[in-house]
């Protein structure tokens, strides 16, 4: 733009705004942004949340324009999985409300101060701490208990109406306390190993959930009960896939906030 036409430029936008330029951005400065928490389990894939995922999420929240808290149940973990080998450290023990502190740089507050007053959203990144620290689903199955606090925080957000997201191996958790809910882990067969976790969809129909197929990069949306569920990890595939999967999910939730 010229120098010369600023001034003209800014006089028409003082005529169509009474009162100056301040008008023309209000109605930004009203809209607040979604409040979102996030609730890990751990730091690792084997024994807590996994790390890629967990780091997915937060991307797409922060361009989203979310604002996030993070949140960990302050128990113990069922083990500790040497990473390096795949096998459980037997003489080690750590907890998962210090050890999600490490994804979330400190910023880390315990389950039990989660609360709907304080958010519009909650989403729960995978890993096999959701099945064995979140709940004892990896040895239980469709038998399993969910642990209390993410029992109540997901009671109390369904209560609200407000979204719930969660990928990879959570949505067992929903399936398990949210009556007749809908969710993906993908596929219902392994297809080769393609999909490694397929039996998992077995599982969640005992649990007296409906599955719903859906490929690594869609969300399923299931409207009635504001659940927004991706399969993540359960697919073998490339990253980005895994990582496009997710934002999708995070951009339904953003949505159904209707921030």
């Amino acid at each position: 733009m010229l120098p010369s036409r600023a001034p003209a430029l800014c006089t028409a936008l003082r005529r169509a705004a009474p009162g100056g330029l301040a008008p023309f951005h209000s109605s930004a400065r009203r809209c607040r942004a979604a409040r979102v928490a996030v609730v890990l389990s751990g730091c690792g894939v084997y024994d807590g949340t996994e790390i890629h995922e967990a780091s997915a999420v937060l991307v797409h929240l922060s361009r989203g324009g979310a604002e996030v808290q993070m949140y960990a149940p302050d128990v113990p973990q069922m083990h500790v999985i040497d990473h390096s080998k795949g096998q459980p450290a037997e003489a080690e023990s750590r907890n998962v409300l210090v050890e999600s502190a490490r994804i979330a740089r400190g910023k880390i507050t315990s389950l039990a101060k989660l609360t709907t007053a304080d958010h519009d959203a909650v989403i729960f990144p995978g890993g096999f701490g959701a099945a064995k620290n979140l709940s004892t689903f990896a040895v239980d199955g469709k038998d399993c208990k969910v642990n209390r606090e993410v029992e109540r925080v997901l009671k109390d957000f369904h209560k609200a109406g407000k979204p719930i997201g969660l990928c990879c191996i959570s949505p067992v958790l929903a399936a398990k306390v949210l009556s007749g809910a809908e969710v993906t882990v993908g596929h219902e067969e392994e297809e080769g190993g393609k999909w490694p976790y397929a039996g998992t969809a077995g599982a969640i129909k005992e649990l007296g959930a409906k599955h719903c197929v859906k490929e690594v990069t869609e969300a399923h949306v299931d409207t009635k009960n504001k659940v927004v569920t991706t399969p993540a990890f359960m697919c073998e595939t490339a990253l980005h896939h895994i990582f496009d999967g997710i934002g999708a999910m995070v951009k339904n939730v953003l949505k159904l906030t209707g921030k």
